[in-house]
């Protein structure tokens, strides 16, 4: 019979491994122990670890009877009995058995016993034996394992070295969406949901490779258990290794942390909208203009409420007609504002600010001013896009640009409907939800209450410049001995019209009159005002007095009008003498430039305003000489808020330095070059050349 050769590592651990894999060190950490008894019982067989177990070396304990070495002698009978058993019957026996240490001292130990047979028919009987209490403690350890791996709440996974699954508990099966048997043998990406999963791949093999913990990995992603909302985890990786340090792979811990995700974006997200409602109320109703805060309520929606923000107000609204409107009738609108966060074709969908378009009653802005409400559709499907635009044309540009929510909220001033704020997200992944239609609400009530003071500003204004400009001359025609060119430019800025006039009136014998005047005050009242003193100067003027006597007349009439003062310039030029003789009741002195000679302003006595009553006022005559150039004008020509007059009036005379300019350049210089667009009060501007 030929012996069978020895089986090489290659046999045993296969091509691939050349050498065998290390010890785990679990049976050492048991410090399990074997021995082997004769059929009388006495050791023939006696390991290391029994040694460390029962404290006998392998030269005592050989050839003793074991019941006698370590087993307490009212125990003898009892374990002579089962050691017969277990060799005339050949079942294993297993237990706990307390047995006697080399050192006196009593330990319980955990047996498993079992019959061995050699090759020539002898009869042996195997005891492996390890020590209860740590035996116990390790079953203990891993029950409690098993049972935190599989209760905790926190997703647990075990992963080799080559980042394959090797244990996933309940709780990971539920953040994946995956059961866990087929998680086993999977690589991470195959199961984790997240979009970056390379990058935790990569910081995974950093942590087998250097052993360095990864904590507290903040990641973001959709679970196939609910694709359609964001969850968000915790994640931490650290290194597993057998107690001979052999990397047996990673652990994984997974925590849910999607409701402090959500309730952090949720604050984050209220933050912002105070944030924006916070700027709308410092950038939102800067002037009284409708169309400027039309245009400022649309900036600042765009791009943290919407993509595409049109500001739309009813036109009947816009000139201060209130009509009952039908509840399904067509409305027409007056688009404002246009404001869009990237360029998109669905600017072309919508009216170009300043044009006028009619909507039908089905139309959803034609809806949302109809009840006061606000229209929300929060998934654009095809068949709102025809009730979105206005035509079939700019609803095809609207589903091109890719609108996929909508919002209409109506502008509301003192309980009417103003017009609306339409909102549309293209890029914006999110639909618009009911914070959105709070937050777009809050920001369309402060915009409509400073469009609605806009657009009665605006009516008044409107009226009253209407009023003063027909109060006006018109463009003077030609006097004797005279050139002339006026010009009156109401304040740009927020203040009303004011009662700022000019005239010239012609006299006998070629003479002519000229008048610059300043109701101090401003709105129809002061134009109505200055109607009624421009109409009695010209009464008096007919009556060829005395400059100084027209004053006093206008000052009576001044002092009957109740909280009105007046500044008035009166003169009257006689080509034929060229003298020029002039009144001034408080009035800002006139300019005089000639050639070859540098502009002054007149040496005038200044005299009380119109309304103080009981002044008299002085006559002063002035030569003008040919060429010269008279210049009277109002003080919102001069006045500033940042500069002093004498530096203004400086100023103005240096603008004055070419008197023989055309009268009409001379007016412009001195309008564009002295004037800021938002200065706050209005100018009249007189200026007459002798011949």
């Amino acid at each position: 019979m030929t012996a069978e050769p020895f089986p090489s590592e290659e046999d045993v651990y296969g091509a691939e491994a050349a050498t065998p894999p290390p010890p785990t060190g679990l049976l050492d950490m048991l410090s399990v122990s074997a021995m082997v008894l004769d059929a009388d019982g006495r050791i023939v067989f006696w390991t290391p670890q029994a040694e460390e177990l029962f404290g006998y070396t392998a030269e005592e304990a050989l050839g003793k009877y074991a019941a006698r070495l370590f087993i307490h002698s009212r125990h003898l009978k009892a374990v002579v009995r089962l050691f017969a058993e277990v060799l005339e019957t050949g079942r294993s026996w297993a237990g706990t058995f307390p047995i006697r240490h080399k050192d006196g001292s009593s330990r319980l130990m955990e047996f498993r016993n079992m019959r061995l047979q050699d090759d020539l028919g002898d009869v042996y009987a195997l005891g492996i034996a390890a020590d209860h209490t740590l035996l116990q403690r390790v079953e203990t350890d891993l029950a409690l394992c098993e049972r935190l791996i599989d209760q905790s709440p926190i997703g647990l996974a075990l992963l080799d070295p080559d980042l394959r699954y090797l244990l996933v508990n309940p709780a990971l099966e539920r953040i994946d969406g995956i059961p866990a048997e087929e998680h086993i043998g999977r690589r991470l990406r195959d199961a984790l949901p997240l979009p970056d999963v390379g990058t935790i791949e990569s910081a995974l093999r950093q942590v087998l490779t250097t052993g360095t913990p990864l904590l507290d990995q903040y990641h973001v992603g959709r679970p196939p258990a609910d694709p359609d909302r964001e969850h968000a985890w915790s994640l931490s990786f650290y290194r597993l290794e057998d107690p001979g340090g052999r990397v047996l792979g990673a652990a994984a811990s997974v925590v849910d942390v999607t409701e402090r995700h959500r309730a952090a974006a949720e604050a984050d997200r209220a933050r912002r909208r105070l944030a924006l409602i916070a700027e709308a109320s410092t950038r939102v109703g800067t002037t009284l203009e409708v169309d400027r805060t039309a245009r400022e309520l649309a900036e600042i929606a765009v791009p943290q409420l919407a993509d595409v923000v049109a500001v739309d107000v009813l036109d009947s609204a816009l000139a201060c007609r209130r009509s009952r409107r039908p509840d399904d009738g067509p409305e027409l609108f007056r688009a404002l504002a246009l404001k869009a966060a990237h360029p998109t074709v669905a600017l072309r969908a919508a009216d170009a600010p300043g044009d006028v378009a009619a909507y039908d009653g089905d139309r959803l802005v034609t809806l949302c001013v109809h009840t006061g409400r606000p229209v929300l559709v929060r998934h654009v499907g095809a068949a709102d896009i025809p009730r979105i635009a206005r035509d079939a044309e700019a609803g095809a540009l609207l589903a091109r640009a890719g609108v996929h929510s909508y919002l209409a909220v109506p502008l509301i001033a003192h309980g009417e409907v103003l017009g609306a704020l339409d909102l549309k997200r293209t890029r914006n992944p999110l639909p618009f939800d009911e914070d959105d239609v709070v937050l777009a609400g809050e920001l369309a009530g402060r915009a409509a209450v400073a469009i609605d003071n806009a657009r009665w500003f605006e009516s008044v204004r409107n009226t009253a410049l209407t009023l003063q400009r027909s109060l006006l001359p018109d463009h003077p025609p030609h006097h004797a001995g005279l050139d002339l060119a006026s010009r009156y430019q109401p304040a740009q800025a927020t203040s009303e019209v004011g009662g700022d006039w000019y005239d010239v009136i012609p006299l006998t014998d070629d003479k002519t009159a000229l008048v610059v005047g300043d109701v101090m005050g401003n709105g129809i009242d002061a134009a109505a005002t200055m109607g009624r003193l421009r109409t009695a100067t010209c009464a008096y003027a007919d009556l060829d007095l005395d400059p100084g006597e027209v004053l006093q007349h206008l000052d009576k009439i001044t002092c009957d009008l109740e909280h009105y003062i007046v500044t008035c310039l009166y003169a009257v030029y006689d080509p034929r003498t060229r003298q020029c003789r002039i009144a001034n009741a408080g009035h800002m002195p006139p300019a005089l430039a000639g050639p070859g000679q540098p502009p002054v302003l007149l040496d005038l006595p200044p005299g009380a305003p119109l309304g103080v009553g009981g002044v008299p006022f002085g006559t002063t005559t002035a030569e003008l000489a040919p060429g010269d150039a008279l210049v009277l004008y109002t003080d919102g020509l001069v006045e500033t808020r940042h500069h002093s007059i004498d530096d203004r009036l400086a100023v103005l005379l240096a603008f004055l330095d070419e008197p023989d300019r055309p009268l009409e350049e001379i007016c412009d210089l001195l309008l564009y070059g002295l004037r800021h667009p938002d200065d706050h009060d209005d100018v009249a501007l007189l200026v007459a050349r002798a011949l």
